[in-house]
């Protein structure tokens, strides 16, 4: 049953909870961490941990993401980002940078992202980077905004892409416009979905009903959340849209209940994307009933990010309505490897290292061996 609360005469609105309200409540035996597998799969790709990267330039380069597949994580390059316009990506990430670490104007970063971001799209930039990653031997994953899928997964595919990712701020099965001067074709996810032979994921949705809707397209997993980060705008400040992650994954996870039993079997993976910031956080999104998380900000401040300590997230460089800022999550002389933002070892107190170990702590000391058990985990609310 929704709790709901009066905001004023004739208006009510739900109460829900963000992470930070939830906590853990261990109620069996433990084990030891030594016998708990962080291990998951999306249709017939396995991964060490529950863990996808933002599809942000900040985080992944094809490099980066050959070494996240070595830790375990899949990292997602982004299909419309700068290494699909610029052949000098580092160089051009480097005077991004220095304008956000020297100009005291925060529009001025966002300006040269917007500037960067105006380069037509290369598919043949862009099919040179995912071949770099193919060739490694490891799975390859890329995303496309909804505008530009139908556009640029002809490319993908011929690069040997083997996960898609359709990813916006918000996404439906179908965008509805009777607007003339949208002269490209609307994305029907279902079909789209149906004639490819590479899993789906597709996101953001915020609630039951919407992920869903997203399941019934065919898609293999569902994003919930936008990617939001501390200390950068989002789409509460830009739209006013806003998504609880306690309750939004919590939502999903239902709506993937009804889509089993609607199908007869057919499981959906629910990967949270936003408000994961420490070990503790990234527990309770799988507590919730994440199957994975995406991560931003705590990657973005390994030594082998390319945002050199700084996080974006793609929307920063939309032309006309940017929602993201650049922040600053690492000084660039003290970025921890990506082995240790992973998998440790920490001095960090606050889990923000270590962040697979930390999470496997959490399910030995609730008595859990695998995810999909620690999604049955006790909970309360604050």
């Amino acid at each position: 049953m929704r709790d709901l609360v009066e905001i004023g005469m004739g208006r009510t609105a739900r109460r829900t909870f963000q992470l930070e309200d939830v906590s853990i409540v261990p109620s069996r035996r433990t084990r030891s961490s030594k016998e708990v597998s962080t291990a998951w799969q999306l249709d017939a790709y396995r991964f060490d941990t529950p863990i996808i990267t933002h599809p942000t330039d900040a985080l992944v380069s094809p490099e980066t993401a050959i070494e996240l597949a070595r830790h375990g994580a899949l990292g997602v390059v982004n299909a419309e980002g700068l290494w699909a316009r610029h052949r000098d990506v580092d160089a051009k990430i480097a005077e991004v940078v220095g304008i956000a670490e020297n100009d005291p104007d925060p529009s001025a970063p966002i300006r040269a992202l917007q500037e960067l971001h105006a380069a037509p799209l290369d598919t043949g930039l862009l099919a040179e980077a995912l071949t770099r990653v193919r060739e490694a031997g490891v799975t390859l994953a890329a995303r496309v905004s909804p505008q530009h899928a139908l556009e640029l997964t002809p490319t993908l595919l011929s690069a040997g892409v083997e996960l898609l990712v359709v990813h916006g701020t918000i996404i439906s099965a179908e965008h509805v416009s009777h607007d003339a001067s949208e002269v490209k074709e609307p994305l029907n996810l279902t079909t789209f979905i149906a004639e490819l032979d590479v899993p789906v994921v597709a996101g953001g949705v915020h609630d039951h009903r919407t992920a869903l809707h997203l399941m019934r397209t065919g898609a293999a997993g569902v994003i919930v959340g936008y990617g939001s980060a501390e200390g950068a705008t989002t789409t509460g400040e830009v739209l006013g849209i806003g998504v609880p992650m306690a309750t939004a994954i919590a939502d999903a996870a239902a709506a993937r209940r009804d889509y089993l039993d609607e199908t007869g079997g057919r499981y959906v993976h629910v990967i949270a994307d936003g408000d994961v910031h420490s070990s503790g956080e990234l527990a309770k999104a799988i507590a919730c009933g994440a199957d994975a998380v995406m991560l931003g900000t705590p990657l973005a401040a390994a030594a082998e990010a390319p945002g050199h300590g700084w996080y974006w997230p793609p929307a920063a460089a939309h032309p006309s309505m940017p929602r993201g800022a650049l922040l600053e999550v690492a000084l660039d002389a003290q970025r921890p490897s990506l082995e240790r933002v992973l998998h440790g070892p920490s001095d960090d107190p606050f889990g923000q290292l270590n962040l697979v170990g930390g999470l496997r702590r959490s399910m030995a000391k609730s008595g859990y061996s695998d995810l999909k058990e620690f999604q049955k985990v006790g909970l309360t609310v604050s």
